[in-house]
């Protein structure tokens, strides 16, 4: 379905599209008014009239994707159609206008057309691209599957310090307490990793402990590399060695499980600017239709 529906049927919707927009343009290049070119003319009518019965059209879409009984056409045909008759409205609706704009309902119209034919078709390239990425960051593994992993891992990590004692111990089990992906919708899409660990400093003869940044667990596996490079047991080395591995195998699948969350964000996100924009394009439109009818 990712691609497959801009190929639908030989992109037949797609021949319409482009016989639809030139016949638009040409008639918008033979027609000479009287007038200058606006909405109200009877070819600016018309081609409102093809716009406005588009797009409600192209909004039942969403309809016939949760009705699973119809037998209304195919939903990969629908998914065609909403994709390249929405681009055909870009030319229908602006020769609509005569490229007359101005602080009114009318014009409030066609920029709310315009914000929900491009998020569509950044939804279009994101859906295009995106799920096989998913599949490849994933690497058959499924977002919870990665989170048992991490899981099994901090459990390891924390078998392993119970050999090492303080100040080792508190740094990793500190990190796995404060382990944090995810959170609201911009830390999502910047794929950012909060999570935090607590270090020690030494104040005068005293040992206090600060809380610091642990982005992908780096800041850890740095301060393990300091303390397998100063070990000189053989021993409490290989356990060091070993717990360096282990985190270091976390921080892989941090960064796939980071990336995940803002791919999957991406796909969302766009739902969350399209639809909303196609109801206040609805509610504009009728206002338009309606102050058309009552001043012509």
């Amino acid at each position: 379905m990712h691609t497959g529906f801009l190929r639908f049927a030989d992109a037949a919707y797609l021949k319409v599209s482009i016989i639809l927009s030139l016949a638009s343009i040409v008639a918008y290049w033979w027609y000479d008014p009287l007038e200058p070119a606006n909405g109200g003319t009877w070819l600016g009518f018309t081609l409102g009239s093809i716009g406005a019965g588009l797009i409600v059209w192209l909004t039942l879409y969403g309809m016939r994707k949760r009705s699973y009984r119809s037998r209304m056409g195919t939903v990969q045909g629908w998914l065609s159609a909403h994709v390249y008759l929405g681009v055909s409205l870009i030319i229908i609706g602006t020769l609509h206008t005569g490229f007359q704009f101005g602080l009114n309902i009318h014009t409030l119209s066609y920029v709310l057309m315009l914000i929900v034919i491009f998020s569509g078709m950044w939804g279009v390239v994101l859906y295009a691209r995106f799920p096989e990425l998913i599949t490849l960051n994933r690497n058959n593994l499924t977002r919870h599957s990665i989170f048992r992993e991490i899981s099994e891992l901090d459990r390891k990590a924390s078998l392993l310090v119970e050999a090492l004692g303080s100040p080792i111990d508190r740094m990793v089990i500190t990190s796995i307490q404060l382990f944090s992906v995810g959170g609201g919708v911009w830390s999502q899409l910047a794929a950012h990793d909060s999570s935090k660990m607590m270090i020690p400093i030494m104040k005068g003869d005293k040992r206090q402990w600060k809380k610091v940044g642990n982005s992908q667990q780096a800041y850890l596996l740095d301060m393990l590399a300091q303390q397998v490079s100063v070990c000189r047991d053989p021993a409490i080395s290989a356990v060091l060695q070993e717990l360096s591995d282990v985190i270091r195998t976390k921080s892989g699948l941090t960064g796939r499980l980071l990336k995940d969350i803002r791919m999957q964000g991406m796909l969302e996100l766009w739902l969350y600017i399209h639809v909303p924009m196609t109801f206040a394009l609805l509610a504009a439109l009728s206002a338009h239709i309606v102050s058309v009818f009552y001043y012509w």
